[in-house]
């Protein structure tokens, strides 16, 4: 978990990357489940179509399920729903469509942003809570300097529900990433890249 300088756990989302896993990608989810290592597991899985990406999701949320960990699945609201899942993170292109009817179904919605316009929009649909990035320069965006601290203090300061940093995030640099106004954090390498 990760911990402020105080001890305090700061929330944080574990955001799936399985192509970075070191060992059996199910297992290491049941591992950071079970040893509650973040409050919730982010299905991202960008590369896989939508009937592959249901076949990991059915996985991930039993595992989560038999774990009690919330599982939020990514992009694919339509498996979500087919699944019971009630928690979705979306694009906002995804969530600029997304069907008023099917908007009630789910209990948490949210959306990844990267500027003060996206922030705003994505609360104005009805999001959550908000992803936003990268803070840090990171592997996952090589090449890309990090939108900074500064980023994260402009968009908290900007909407009214929750802020998430990601990019780059690691233990040492979490509780700037707060201190600058994010409600939590997300982490990917940080969980994927453990040997189990």
């Amino acid at each position: 978990m990760y911990k402020t300088s105080s001890g305090d756990g700061i929330p944080c989302l574990c955001v799936t990357n399985r192509k970075l896993c070191q060992g059996d990608f199910n297992e290491r989810i049941r591992q950071i489940a079970q040893k509650r290592e973040a409050d919730a597991i982010l299905l991202r899985e960008k590369d896989l179509s939508q009937s592959e990406y249901e076949k990991v999701a059915e996985n991930v949320q039993r595992i989560c399920q038999e774990t009690n960990m919330t599982c939020i699945l990514h992009n694919f609201w339509e498996s979500a729903w087919k699944l019971h899942c009630r928690n979705i993170h979306l694009p906002l292109g995804v969530l600029e469509t997304l069907p008023d009817g099917v908007r009630n179904y789910f209990q948490k919605i949210g959306s990844s942003v990267h500027s003060i316009e996206q922030a705003k929009r994505a609360e104005g649909l009805g999001a959550d809570y908000v992803i936003a990035g990268h803070v840090f320069e990171t592997d996952c965006k090589k090449g890309l300097p990090g939108r900074g601290l500064d980023f994260i203090q402009k968009v908290s300061g900007c909407i009214h529900i929750p802020v998430y940093g990601i990019g780059g995030i690691c233990q040492e640099n979490a509780e700037a990433v707060v201190q600058a106004g994010a409600a939590g954090v997300c982490v990917m390498s940080g969980f994927m890249t453990i040997r189990q």
